[in-house]
This record gives C-alpha cells, structure tokens and sequence, in this order.
C-alpha cells in the first residue's frame, strides 16, 4: 500500500483520496479466495453447480454453498459463507413477504436488488463491516429463467453464465468461449462440471461436486443428486477429451 493511501482502510466510511473504499475492495478479494461456484442459464432452465472440499469424515450430503430461497430461487455462495446465510435468510423473508402481501412469486431481479441493497448500506455505515461473499441468484419467474450476480460493493448483474471464486477469471473465459445461447439443461449442467474440473485439484471424482437446478417447465429449485451428477460429470469428461484431441 502506498504512503498516502495508509490509515484509509481502517474505516468503512473513508474514501482513500484516489476514491478507494479499501474495505470493500478487501471483501471482494475474500470472494476471490473462496472456492468456485458456478451459474449456467440454459433454454431449459438455470444450473446452480459449486466445489464443495469436505474431509474425510464430513457428512457431503449437507451443501453448504447451496441455499433455497423460494421455491424457484436458488443461490451459489463463494467467499465467507455465514455472511451468506445472513444474506440468504434476508431474501427468503423478502420473498415470502412479496408472496404475503402480492400474493405471487417474488420476481428473481427483485431479490438480487433487495440483496445489492442490504450490501449497499453495509459499505456506508461506522461500526460495520462489507459482506465478504458474492452470491449467484438463479431462477424461474414470470419473465422467464434468471441469473444474477451480487458482491459485497452492493452491485448485482445479470448475467447467462457466471462464475466467482478461486480460479473465476479462468473459467469466465472459458465459459465465455464455450457458452451457447441454446444450451439444453444437460450440456449446461456438464459444462458446470467441466468448469470447476478446469480449475480444480481434482478432476475425476464427484464428492467435491455440489448442484442444483431450477428448470423452466416446475419453475422448482431441486438438489442433483450424485448419480445424475456421475453422468453429468461423464459427459464433461467426455467434452474434455474431445477438445484435446
């Protein structure tokens, strides 16, 4: 850190006198050291996929960076994740209360807002810190299915594919050659699979692997259970090897 800059980072409401705010940029760079988390919109529905490093003894079933908002809205975290559950609880509160008072399914860009706001203020106030986690919303509403992208600055994006975490600028540029407008839920799925089998240690197995998937047709979150995640990591192989020869 530069001289001039020193100090600037102790508090949330400083800006640096190159406009900085540091401890919002520390926060996304926590985002970057977590591990991946991937967001696939396909013209079937939308594809939720993470790497999940349990220990040996560890339970896998339990996901710990998939989260259920509404029945059609699902959500990806990387970075610190009990910030994300702080936001997650916010939004299904949000999202039962829109069905309260309006009577309908919360609309997925109106939750993505509601998180990017609850972020906002936490750059703007003494006494707090920014959320360390970005999180990829993805859904089906009645404009059809979403993907957005919310980080600790307060900014959400939409977006056909995403990726965060460790590793995310190789993989967006991956997905960004790879990625068709109409893609079938199965090829999205299993190019999720080929995207964190890029960037990770392990490039065979599935335990890492955590996914779920709202699809068009139910307009419901499901979890993928390992099986169809075998066969969808199957098919990621199987891309993978036909690229290199």
């Amino acid at each position: 850190m530069l001289p001039a800059a020193a100090g600037y980072d102790r508090a949330i409401t400083v800006f640096s006198p190159d406009g900085r705010l540091y401890q919002v940029e520390y926060a996304i760079e926590t985002v970057r050291r977590g591990t991946l988390a991937i967001g696939i919109k396909s013209k079937d529905g939308v594809i939720l996929a993470v790497e999940e490093k349990a220990r040996k003894l560890q339970i896998s079933n339990v996901t710990q960076k998939i989260f259920q908002v509404d029945d059609h809205i699902g959500v990806a975290a990387a970075g610190y994740i009990p910030d994300a559950r702080t936001q997650v609880d916010h939004a299904r509160f949000f999202a039962q209360s829109n069905r309260l008072i309006y009577d309908e399914p919360v609309d997925v860009e109106g939750v993505a807002k509601n998180i990017a706001d609850m972020a906002q203020q936490f750059t703007q106030y003494a006494g707090v810190r920014p959320f360390g986690v970005a999180l990829i919303l993805a859904g089906v509403d009645k404009n059809g299915s979403a993907l957005f992208l919310t980080d600790p600055s307060g900014t959400y994006i939409g977006y056909d594919a995403v990726a965060i975490g460790a590793g995310s600028d190789q993989v967006t540029e991956f997905l960004e050659k790879s990625y068709k407008a109409d893609i079938s839920l199965d090829e999205g799925a299993a190019l999720a699979i080929e995207s964190i089998y890029l960037v990770s240690e392990e490039k065979t197995g599935t335990r890492h692997l955590k996914m779920a998937i709202i699809d068009n047709k139910t307009k419901t979150m499901r979890k993928v259970e390992d099986e169809e995640i075998e066969r969808y990591a199957s098919m990621a192989r199987d891309r993978t090897s036909k690229r290199g020869t």
